[in-house]
């Protein structure tokens, strides 16, 4: 499943990052994928890829070996892992490379989420840089991004009204808006 998140060329370099994370999760349960999946597309091909992986990091122990391809793919997966610490480190990890195309949907999804620190973080690496790719991505996953705009109100609404009372000041509002290129017009047009 995994491997549906990435071009399919990529393969070989997947399967390593892969078989280098860690298998342990807790004491006695294996590396485990959720069932549930996020899809885009790309360049008229399906990006596929589960919403949550569940592991620990070990990449520690493995990250110097990596070619930069490897590890941005090793960023990509980890940005989907149950723990939210583990998926800030690994988006910003990712933000400071020279990230490629193929790593923009995992990159848009971890900003609908709750976790404001990410997308906090997320918004501070991209807005003085030039996010034409991005918008192209997200102009390209209309349905699939308005949906993660509304779902960015909903946690605002839920969990983050107490610190950023006007929606309008809200920095997940501020980056869809400045860095994605949502547009209400977006709604209405599939």
């Amino acid at each position: 499943m995994i491997t549906r998140g990435f071009p399919n060329h990529f393969k070989d370099d997947v399967t390593k990052v892969v078989k280098l994370l860690s298998t342990k999760f807790f004491l006695t349960v294996t590396l485990k994928v959720s069932q549930d999946t996020i899809e885009y597309y790309q360049n008229n091909h399906v990006i596929s890829f589960p919403n949550r992986i569940y592991c620990h990091d070990n990449s520690n122990k493995f990250i110097d070996s990596l070619t930069e391809r490897q590890k941005m793919i090793l960023h990509c997966i980890l940005s989907r892992n149950n723990d939210g610490y583990i998926r800030q480190e690994h988006i910003r990890s990712l933000l400071q490379m020279d990230y490629e195309d193929w790593t923009i949907p995992y990159i848009v999804k971890i900003c609908d989420e709750y976790v404001v620190e990410i997308v906090e973080m997320t918004y501070e690496f991209l807005k003085e840089r030039d996010t034409v790719r991005i918008k192209n991505f997200c102009s390209e996953n209309k349905e699939e991004f308005c949906k993660s705009y509304s779902r960015m109100i909903s946690y605002w609404n839920e969990y983050h009204r107490h610190t950023y009372g006007d929606f309008h000041q809200y920095i997940g509002k501020k980056l869809f808006r400045e860095c994605f290129g949502y547009s209400r017009s977006m709604e209405f047009k599939k």
